[in-house]
C-alpha cells in the first residue's frame, strides 16, 4: 500500500495526492527517505562515485515497484511491441531526475500534510499529502512578489503625486500672502 501511495505522489502532476490521515502519517517518512536517497545520489554523481550513486539508486528501487524486468522486446501476440514502463519504474526515473535536483540543497521536510475533514461516507479523517516547493507553489509565490512589487510602486506614485500637490498648495498659499 505504501508502495502505491508512494508512486501515486510522485508520479502525480500536481504532486499531490488525497488520503486518510494515517496513511499520510505513514507515508511521509517512507517518501522522504526515497528523496534523502536521491539528493544523496546526486551528490556522489557530481563527485563522480557513480557506484555509490547507483548503490543509492537501486536502494531506491526497493521503495517502489520493480515494475516489467523479465520482459522480452517482443511480448504478447503478433509480435506487440514492449507495453510502457510500470509506474513505479517512471517514479523512481522522476526521483532520481527531477525531485534529487529541486531538493539538493534542502535537509529535510520535502512533504507537508494539510487536514481536510472528515469523508461523508465513514467519517475518516482525510488529508492531502504534497512535496513541498512544487511547481504551482513556486508559481505562486512568484506573482505574489510581483503583485507586491506593483502594489509598492503605486504607493511611491502616489505619494509623490501627494508630495507635490503639498508643494503647490504651499507655494499657493505664499503667493497670496
Amino acid at each position: 500500500m505504501l508502495r502505491n501511495l508512494a508512486t501515486s505522489l510522485i508520479n502525480s502532476h500536481e504532486e499531490r495526492i488525497v488520503t486518510t490521515l494515517p496513511k499520510a502519517k505513514e507515508l511521509r517518512p517512507f517518501v522522504e527517505r526515497a528523496i534523502s536517497l536521491s539528493r544523496r545520489a546526486r551528490s556522489f554523481a557530481d563527485e563522480g562515485a557513480d557506484a555509490r550513486a547507483l548503490h543509492l539508486r537501486r536502494q531506491a528501487a526497493g521503495f517502489f515497484h520493480a515494475g516489467n524486468m523479465a520482459m522480452s522486446e517482443v511480448t504478447g501476440k503478433r509480435g506487440q511491441l514492449r507495453p510502457e514502463r510500470t509506474a513505479g519504474v517512471a517514479a523512481l526515473k522522476r526521483l532520481f531526475s527531477d525531485l534529487g535536483e529541486r531538493y539538493k540543497d534542502r535537509p529535510g521536510g520535502y512533504t507537508r500534510i494539510l487536514k481536510l475533514g472528515h469523508r461523508d461516507g465513514d467519517r475518516a479523517e482525510l488529508a492531502i499529502i504534497e512535496l513541498v516547493d512544487n511547481p504551482r507553489e513556486v508559481e505562486a509565490a512568484e506573482a505574489a512578489k510581483k503583485r507586491a512589487k506593483t502594489a509598492s510602486s503605486k504607493k511611491k506614485k502616489g505619494g509623490r503625486k501627494e508630495a507635490k500637490a503639498t508643494e503647490t498648495a504651499g507655494e499657493g498659499e505664499a503667493t497670496e500672502e
